[in-house]
């Protein structure tokens, strides 16, 4: 018996076909278990000092310390149609707030310095995790109020506010991905197989490894709290991951019987090729993404964890469940043709990489001339990345500038400079409330007035019994520009140091900007050593797979190149705003602070999955006797309709998060879509073959040094010359 047939996967593909009802049942129940208990236990998301760095974090935690939720705060600004116009308006919403019983501290209204504008500062009651499903008759005696005093208009903005609207777009967006990404990832495979049923079989298990996913994760977030896109963006993986490596799968089984092996010949073959495959690819991506948790912030655990987990599910289901019901079916796999779709050969193989055979005669004919143009396309692509400006993206950003909500920000920030988005001083002292303590506070007000870099509102919350203090300090500009960062400097370095440093034990800066700041600041020193983590993993499992130190170092460096070119497009398109509008989408001036780190791990891991497949066939090839430019036409030629197909989908899910209105899902959607796009064609069809082609033998360089590693088979020995007798049963 082979060494290929006693791999894992064959071992796993085996067990399956014997045990049939074992694996799917088996694979159903647990999939219902997990979300049924992970529904039950709930799951628990971070609290802002968890998902803080610095001294922002720092701040945020003396608050959870002592039992100081901040609360969560609203303004209204109301604009009337002439000088103190919005008086009257403004007497009526207070009583109105009140009368909710929804609200605490509403403040009397600040006048602007034109005298149209008020602004109406309050809190709302409660735990402010909650306070979003508690703003609708807050919302509503806004409303009344406007329409009660024709000629004002009210801007309503706030943590309440912002919480409800972005948990409404949240849940719609992501059934809009849902009810879209599924059907398209479906109707591609219906072009790829041109059956119902060996199209179903990949979504089904993709749809299903999400799921049990969800309930995985439920449970995990009670030891490793999760972000609010954490699910996203498991779903987005997990998705494109799971219908991948079935595609894979089946497609190889069958190309196997369309070229007239036995059924159970074909699973043999497609276990020990596609399914060895799969497993490598799996392994690969779990290991790229652990590399999050080198990762000084939470939210990269807990996307690790999402990540690893639905590849892993994806992964199983491919390796077991896929050919415990290929067994079952059978031929009836193809039940559901369509007409005109996926025809066989007349020879009775599967037509299979016309477009990329026709491709592949000139780049291997001048693989220099295919290699230099392919390389400077891609460095064109990466180029915008070199001007990359990071900062976590504020809710106006997210939303869109046409949101009410983004009205609301611009405006009042516009009447009241740093109101939407103050800073806040956080200070641990044993002397709060104590008069050296208020004569530092009141020495702080008068310096922040004559600095003429703050707003006039500053906010003092002090807990004598807690010994903790809380001061917003509104900061002049728009909340993130050059004005906003200068204020937040002297701030920081200077006057809560200075001023509040020598009544306090602890002195910290909060609040959107800081809290970016600090983000960022640990971004930067969190990449360098993920990036040699992942690009390490990767080396050292291509060197295990194929033997080779070229093409282990040729996978880093194409892998490089399609994060480069992810990393180009997302910052031409939504920094830049080149061709944004053709896209129908809009420019936020950045990218999202956790973008970068994030796209650099997954296409790390999902790069593998079409190098492992077209790699591995090549090398098939070449071990079956060819010489290494026949073997590289075969290889790509033999997986182009699987890689084809496979990038396909993934494209299609990218693309419809890009679609969704919050703008780091459509960042995150656009840098993918393009990188898978371009890995597939111009990196994998185009570069990897001329680079392959100038290599030459050399391909299989292996060091002396190294020769001890073992050899891994690639599904060369195929079980064709003694052919055992079929595992299939039903289903003939």
């Amino acid at each position: 018996m082979s060494a290929t047939r006693k791999g894992l996967a064959v071992r796993l593909g085996g067990w399956s076909t014997r045990h049939r009802k074992t694996a799917i049942i088996g694979w159903l129940l647990f999939v219902v278990v997990v979300v049924v208990v992970g529904g039950m236990s709930g799951s628990r998301q971070m609290t802002n000092s968890e998902n803080g760095a610095g001294d922002s974090a720092r701040a945020e935690k003396i608050l959870e310390d002592a039992g100081l939720q901040t609360p969560a705060g609203e303004m209204v600004m109301l604009r009337g149609d002439r000088p103190d116009g919005w008086r009257d308006a403004a007497r009526d919403l207070s009583a109105r707030l009140e009368r909710t019983g929804e609200t605490v501290r509403v403040q009397p209204p600040v006048r602007s310095e034109n005298g149209r504008d008020a602004l109406i500062s309050f809190e709302m009651k409660g735990d402010p995790d909650t306070a979003g499903e508690r703003v609708g008759p807050v919302v509503e005696a806004v409303e009344k109020t406007e329409s009660a005093h024709p000629g004002v208009v009210a801007y309503e903005f706030g943590d309440a506010t912002a919480q409800h609207r972005l948990d409404d777009m949240l849940t719609d967006d992501f059934k809009k991905a849902e009810l879209t990404a599924v059907p398209l990832a479906l109707g591609i495979l219906l072009v790829v197989f041109g059956a119902l049923v060996a199209a179903l079989l990949p979504v089904l298990l993709a749809v299903t490894a999400c799921v049990g996913t969800f309930g995985l994760l439920a449970l995990v977030s009670h030891q490793l709290p999760l972000f609010d896109s954490t699910n996203s963006v498991m779903f987005l993986v997990g998705l494109a991951v799971g219908v991948d490596y079935s595609l894979f799968y089946l497609r190889r089984e069958r190309d196997e019987r369309a070229a007239g092996r036995d059924a159970g010949t074909a699973l043999r073959i497609a276990a020990a090729t596609s399914g060895r495959a799969v497993l490598i690819s799996g392994v690969t991506v779990m290991l790229a993404m652990a590399g999050m948790f080198l990762s000084g912030l939470l939210l990269f655990h807990g996307f690790a964890a999402a990540t690893i987990l639905v590849v892993l599910m994806a992964m199983l289901g491919s390796v077991t469940v896929l050919p415990a019901m290929l067994s079952w079916l059978g031929d009836r796999v193809d039940a559901g043709r369509v007409p005109l779709l996926n025809r066989r050969r007349k020879k009775g193989v599967h037509a299979s990489g016309g477009l990329s055979g026709k491709l592949m005669r000139p780049v291997l004919a001048k693989p220099k001339l295919f290699a230099a143009v392919s390389g400077a396309l891609l460095l064109v692509l990466c180029a915008p990345a070199l001007g990359m400006k990071t900062e976590q993206l504020g809710l106006e950003k997210q939303f869109g500038s046409d949101a009410a909500i983004t009205v609301a920000y611009q405006e009042i920030t516009g009447s009241f400079p740093g109101g939407p988005a103050p800073a806040e001083v956080v200070l641990r002292s044993g002397e709060v409330g104590s008069a050296r303590f208020d004569a530092a506070v009141a020495d702080f007000r008068k310096e922040l007035a004559a600095s003429g870099r703050f707003g006039k509102t500053v906010d003092v919350e002090a807990h004598r019994t807690k010994g903790v203090a809380r001061i917003e300090v509104p900061l002049a500009g728009d909340g993130q520009d050059a004005t906003s960062r200068r204020a937040l400097d002297t701030l920081k370095e200077d006057l809560a140091p200075r001023i509040l440093g020598p009544v306090s034990d602890r002195v910290y800066v909060t609040g959107e900007l800081a809290s970016s700041r600090d983000f960022n600041d640990r971004l930067k020193t969190d990449i360098a050593p993920v990036f040699l983590f992942i690009a390490a993993v990767t080396f050292v499992l291509m060197l295990l797979c194929f033997r080779s130190l070229p093409i282990a170092i040729v996978s880093i460096l194409l892998n490089l190149l399609s994060v480069g070119a992810a990393y180009g497009t997302m910052t031409a398109v939504f920094q830049h705003g080149w061709g944004a509008e053709w896209l129908g989408m809009e420019p936020a001036g950045a990218i999202e602070g956790w973008m970068p780190l994030f796209v650099l791990v997954i296409l790390f891991g999902l790069s593998m999955d079409y190098h492992v497949f077209v790699v591995s066939r090549i090398r098939e090839a070449h071990q079956r006797g060819l010489a290494t430019r026949e073997a590289i036409r075969e290889g790509i030629r033999t997986t182009a309709g699987s890689v084809t197909g496979a990038a396909a989908i993934m494209v299609a899910v990218f693309a419809v998060f890009a679609l969704l209105r919050m703008q780091d899902m459509q960042q995150m959607g656009v840098g993918l879509a393009v990188a898978v796009l371009v890995d597939a064609t111009l990196v994998r069809m185009v570069l990897l073959p001329s680079v392959m082609a100038l290599l030459g033998e050399r391909n299989w360089y292996l060091p002396r040094a190294l020769r001890w590693l073992p050899s891994v088979g690639h599904g060369e020995e195929q079980p064709v010359e003694r052919p055992r007798p079929p595992l299939v049963g039903a289903g003939r």
